[in-house]
């Protein structure tokens, strides 16, 4: 049994967090902390934990982070690489779902967060926490920085054809069209996220440039071992009426030897032993709904031409793409099952 704290647990991702760390069985949630609700019942606040849990939110205490095992940072950016360092000398791992150890690249940390990175030595020494495609330094690992929800979908989506032996694909030919529920725009109050503003719209944002952008680029470099192939690939997310879900479609030109692969057979073994990707029969598609609620993600794949291929991931964007890849990632830091407290079924219809 292991104990946990969460930093920022009325957002969210940090209430998705707690319920799943909950129903854990290796886990004691320690520490519950909120700069506005300190003192504050959680299931008050969040009546669907009723009968769940007695924890009160409290203030930010490091002495009693430094009592837990692992903290997880739900909180905006900028807020953990304040105290990763703190935390990791007290032998406490750091789990962090904002963007403070996503980018090695610090130039564009700063360019994209409008901040200086306020520990660029731990920041080298951590691991990026893409469960399926980095298992055995997670394993090491003493901070992890989570990744974003949409890069999520798009590494998982092409890394069986980037990490092929052949050229199956053009890198420089990638586009993202990625849509998700508007949770993935976080708990604050705001114009643009009230019903009236989101009820019967669908919209593009980020279209000149979105923070998961430089997050892909690094992340698909890092699979394929290419630099300098994905920097001008398109990327544009969309914002749909639905609270909670995400699909994104990536379009790829293929070579001639992807033109000849067996693209779905590829899938299929890439992923025979990840239980939480599901690669769907040749002519699926992958609905969101199928997921709600699970840590899941859903890949289907098209050759709508033959030089083209089209793939279809879709995930909860608050578990698989956050809070549910969180704790597989703490599961693999700590050597429990990696599906411990991560057996939820999709919530259908």
């Amino acid at each position: 049994m292991i104990s946990v704290g969460i930093v920022g647990g009325t957002g969210y991702t940090g209430v998705e967090l707690l319920r799943l760390l909950l129903r854990h069985p290796n886990v004691e949630v320690k520490a519950l902390t909120s700069r506005t609700e300190a003192g504050r019942r959680v299931d008050d606040m969040f009546p669907s934990l009723r009968g769940h849990t007695d924890l009160q939110f409290s203030d930010l205490s490091l002495d009693l982070l430094k009592s837990c095992d692992v903290v997880f940072f739900a909180t905006p950016h900028g807020v953990a690489m304040k105290h990763a360092e703190e935390l990791i000398a007290a032998n406490t791992k750091v789990i962090d779902l904002a963007a403070d150890f996503r980018l090695q690249n610090l130039e564009q940390f700063a360019k994209w967060y409008g901040m200086e990175h306020a520990c660029p030595e731990v920041l080298k020494d951590s691991v990026y926490g893409l469960s399926e495609l980095n298992r055995e330094q997670i394993k090491q690992a003493s901070v992890i920085g989570n990744p974003g929800c949409y890069p999520t979908t798009v590494q998982l989506g092409l890394a069986p054809v980037l990490k092929s032996n052949e050229a199956l694909v053009k890198p420089e030919s990638i586009i993202i069209d990625a849509k998700s529920g508007v949770s993935g725009a976080g708990r604050k109050a705001s114009l643009g996220m009230i019903y009236s503003e989101n009820a019967d719209n669908f919209k593009a944002y980020g279209v000149a440039g979105h923070r998961h952008h430089p997050e892909i680029v690094e992340a698909l470099e890092n699979i394929s071992g290419q630099k300098g192939v994905f920097d001008h690939i398109l990327f544009v997310p969309h914002l749909v009426p639905m609270i909670r879900g995400m699909l994104s479609t990536i379009y790829i030109d293929l070579t001639e030897a992807g033109q000849e692969a067996d693209l779905q057979s590829l899938y299929e073994q890439f992923y025979a032993n990840e239980q939480f990707v599901d690669v769907m029969p040749a002519g699926s598609s992958p609905e969101t709904r199928s997921v709600r609620g699970a840590n899941q993600l859903r890949i289907a794949l098209y050759k709508p031409q033959p030089t083209k291929l089209v793939i279809l991931v879709a995930q909860d964007n608050l578990v698989k793409g956050a809070a549910g890849q969180a704790v597989q990632n703490m599961n693999l830091m700590f050597g429990f099952a990696e599906n411990a407290g991560l057996n939820n079924i999709g919530l259908l219809p």
